[in-house]
């Protein structure tokens, strides 16, 4: 949860789930080994090199452990406070250019008329969580909603010292985000196996919330693979299939630590279920399987690479049982599919229900999402479905969003704006009534939500004059763009061209 001013409280369902606050960024690694190694690439970021400790990681002992001091201190020493300073509220049209832009529009408008200029609107507010440093040079992770809209970060470490922060990049559906400081030798926490984690066993939750330094709370995993409907404000695709556990966990956690015994990092500190906005018994975490996968596609390609089945899917239950007829009263069925569908083109039928994804058990359609989203784009998964009684093991390749097997590189300008480009379909070209375009499938932390009001859905038809009519032409027309950049295009269903002039 977000410390604010004015905390803005979640509508309950069955209860109230709060956003925490905190971040963690680690990696699989033998105990005995340093914490982490990052080796440069192409783009030069780092690449998160994982290995798994299958021995140790989620290892317990049966009884009650006598004290949990070595989990602990190993865990408050990599945790860290994280202070957002948000942007005052502006007013932005489409008409207004930012002031990077007035040379490149020579003073005017690209209607022709004068520029006018943003309005700032008191203070800037800021909010507050916590982060893992998951590198001994300065990676961090954290929840995207504590770093979303920043202006700027700084990071409080364990020994208080102080350092400004930089977003290296965040993923809305996921809720994960990796920010890095300039500092070198910090302690790191490694990446535990969530997958090995068990209901029952023992967990330690640790945040450095405002005011508190450190906080360690003990409590036992109450269940895996929930979904609590809570990341789908933020994005359009979102994969939910938290860690549950009772370890009392209160605002400005967010982005924290969920460890082991071993002190391992297996989980990411995210929501409570609460009516009040304090702590009321249960609390929900990011599984390190997921929050790995993130970081490591981000830290490489600078953005997540997430393969996709692209099927429409609802779990099993009794009444699904008896409608269709099923022979299995576990897994989640197949009710449609994507226009450009993996699985389809795999030949997965609608009604086929599935049962295992690489030999793991399917039981919920949050245990399917965390399955496929450890992999990308062109990665094969065995998927075995249950077809009128019969058992099927059937090889899917799967898709990006767009439908390609290509995981693309984010380019550094579209990262910095913030935005997703997807290609626009035979069927969308002709209900925007434009020959070419792309649209923004989705708008994340960045240039466009900070100084605009960029909406999602919106079609881009040009980039500084320049006609765009896929991904690939977009980023290449932003690729290295200093200064500015002119966005035309319009919205579904309007016909009224829009203009966002967006300084960089």
């Amino acid at each position: 949860m977000l410390e604010k001013q004015n905390i803005k409280k979640l509508a309950p369902v069955a209860l109230a789930f709060a956003f925490l606050g905190g971040t963690s960024y680690a990696m699989y690694e033998h105990l005995s080994k340093p914490d982490t190694i990052l080796n440069g690439v192409e783009s030069n970021m780092p690449v998160v090199k994982a290995r798994l400790d299958e021995k140790n990681a989620g290892a317990n002992v049966a009884m009650i452990p006598a004290d949990f001091s070595f989990a602990s201190q190993k865990a408050t020493a990599a945790v860290v406070h994280i202070t957002s300073t948000l942007k005052a509220e502006r007013t932005v049209s489409q008409m207004e250019v930012p002031d990077e832009l007035k040379e490149f529009f020579g003073g005017r408008s690209p209607f022709g008329q004068e520029v006018p200029q943003g309005r700032d609107r008191g203070e800037k507010p800021q909010a507050s969580g916590s982060g893992v440093i998951i590198n001994p040079d300065g990676y961090i992770v954290t929840n995207n909603h504590v770093i979303q809209g920043a202006e700027s970060l700084e990071v409080t470490l364990a020994d208080k010292r102080t350092f400004k922060a930089k977003v290296i990049g965040s993923d809305p559906n996921t809720d994960i985000a990796l920010i890095q400081i300039e500092a070198k030798n910090l302690p790191a926490l490694s990446f535990g196996s969530s997958e090995n984690v068990k209901v029952g066993q023992w967990v330690l939750a640790v945040g450095n919330p405002y005011n508190l330094t450190s906080t360690v709370t003990a409590g036992i995993v109450s269940a895996k693979g929930r979904s609590i409907n809570i990341l789908g404000e933020n994005s359009k695709a979102p994969v939910e299939s938290f860690i549950q556990t009772d370890a009392a966990v209160n605002p400005g956690n967010s982005g924290g630590a969920l460890v082991d015994l071993n002190g391992n990092l297996i989980g990411i500190n995210t929501a409570i279920a609460s009516q009040t906005g304090q702590f009321a018994g249960y609390s929900f975490a990011v599984p390190s399987s997921i929050a790995h996968k993130v970081v490591e596609d981000i830290s490489k390609f600078g953005t997540v690479q997430r393969g996709y089945l692209g099927v429409g899917i609802s779990e099993v239950d009794g009444e699904k049982v008896k409608s269709y007829d099923l022979k299995v009263d576990e897994g989640v069925r197949v009710e449609n599919f994507a226009e450009q569908s993996a699985a389809r083109e795999s030949g997965i039928k609608v009604g086929d229900v599935i049962t295992k994804i690489d030999g793991q058990a399917i039981e919920s359609v949050a245990q399917l999402q965390e399955a496929i989203a450890q992999h990308k784009p062109s990665d094969k998964v065995i998927v075995n479905v249950n077809r009128d009684g019969a058992e099927k093991a059937i090889t899917v390749i799967l898709k990006s969003s767009a439908g390609t097997l290509v995981a693309e590189k984010s380019t550094q300008t579209l990262d910095n704006l913030g935005i997703e480009l997807q290609d626009l379909t035979a069927q969308q070209k002709k209900a925007c009534d434009v020959e070419a375009g792309v649209q923004v499938s989705q708008i994340n932390a960045g240039k466009v939500r900070q100084n605009t009001d960029m909406q999602d859905g919106f079609v881009i038809t040009k980039i500084d004059r320049t006609p765009v009519g896929s991904v690939q032409q977009a980023m290449k027309a932003l690729e290295g763009k200093k200064g500015g950049v002119m966005i035309e295009g319009i919205y579904p269903g309007s016909q009224e061209t829009q203009y966002y002039a967006i300084g960089l």
